[in-house]
């Protein structure tokens, strides 16, 4: 019998009705602080590459528009036919390194099946990713990028979800090379990887951008170390930071040319764009933000 994973986000992070939810997507994607309008091919798909993107994964009213610039980046390359999610384990729940194998994930845009085999040869590869499907069930960081996906995609990709209660740099070393490998093996664009993590939390504005800023200056410099240190020595409290960390080995590995920050905001940001859409929260925009990035590799 095979496994379903209803929506835990659904109806809080993001709406609980398909027509809903559309108008939200696209909500995201035509926002000023988005990309300003629904993603589009590009005609020059044969050139350039993008197997990676880091992206939020607050809910969609906060961090919809940001991450909404990395899947137009992504959806202009690639129709990815499996799509590795790595995300924090934001409730302590489960495995410390998990890996789903096995069953479908819903939500109101359809269902999404796990692909078995990419994910038993990642545990082949890293010995620490560890299968257990209790990990994900509350977890919010994987689930809110499906809709996008589906938006984009329909039904035409599988996923391999992955969710780091543990994230230190050796487990980032141990999953980026193995999904590296995976990659190379299945060829460009075939399997892609969505790395999720949101950055400072609830600092000020200029508290936030300040330290956002050091940490993202190492990512687009490929440098994990720095990036952990620059994490150590300012306390940034990026939460999905070994995302991060396995998407920086992954790039390194898959030789990427380069990366692009193709958008940062804060929370604060998004809310004085329609302050009308957020009540109470309005009076707080800049006291109190969250970061959020959208991050691109191109080989």
């Amino acid at each position: 019998m095979t496994r379903i994973r209803p929506p835990a986000a659904a109806g809080t992070f993001y709406e609980a009705e398909r027509d809903e939810l559309v108008k939200r997507i696209e909500w995201c994607f035509k926002h000023p602080l988005g990309p300003g309008g629904l993603p589009s091919k590009s005609p020059n798909l044969q050139h350039r590459g993008v197997p990676i993107v880091v992206v939020p994964h607050a809910g969609y009213i906060f961090s919809g528009p940001v991450a909404a610039h990395a899947y137009a980046e992504l959806y202009k390359y690639h129709d990815p036919e499996v799509v590795i999610l790595i995300g924090p384990n934001h409730y302590g729940v489960g495995a410390p390194v998990a890996i789903a194998d096995e069953g479908v994930w819903s939500t109101p845009l359809g269902e999404v099946k796990v692909e078995q085999h990419v994910a038993r040869e990642l545990v082949r590869l890293c010995r620490s990713l560890e299968v257990d499907w209790y990990a994900f069930q509350r977890e919010h960081s994987l689930e809110v990028q499906i809709p996008f996906l589906q938006y984009l995609y329909d039904a035409k990709f599988r996923i391999v979800p992955i969710t780091l209660l543990y994230q230190e740099i050796d487990i980032a070393e141990c999953i980026g090379k193995a999904v590296a490998e995976v990659m190379r093996r299945y060829g460009p664009g075939r399997v892609v990887l969505v790395a999720s993590s949101d950055w400072t939390h609830y600092e000020p504005y200029e508290v936030a951008v300040r330290k956002d800023s050091k940490a993202i200056e190492r990512v687009l410099s490929l440098d994990l170390r720095g990036f952990y240190n620059i994490l150590r020595e300012y306390s940034v409290s990026a939460c999905g930071y070994g995302a991060v960390g396995a998407a920086i080995v992954a790039a390194r590995e898959l030789g990427v040319r380069e990366v692009k920050l193709l958008k940062y905001a804060t929370s604060g940001d998004v809310i004085k764009v329609q302050p009308e859409l957020y009540g109470d929260l309005a009076l707080l925009a800049t006291e109190e933000v969250v970061g959020y990035a959208a991050i691109a590799f191109y080989i």
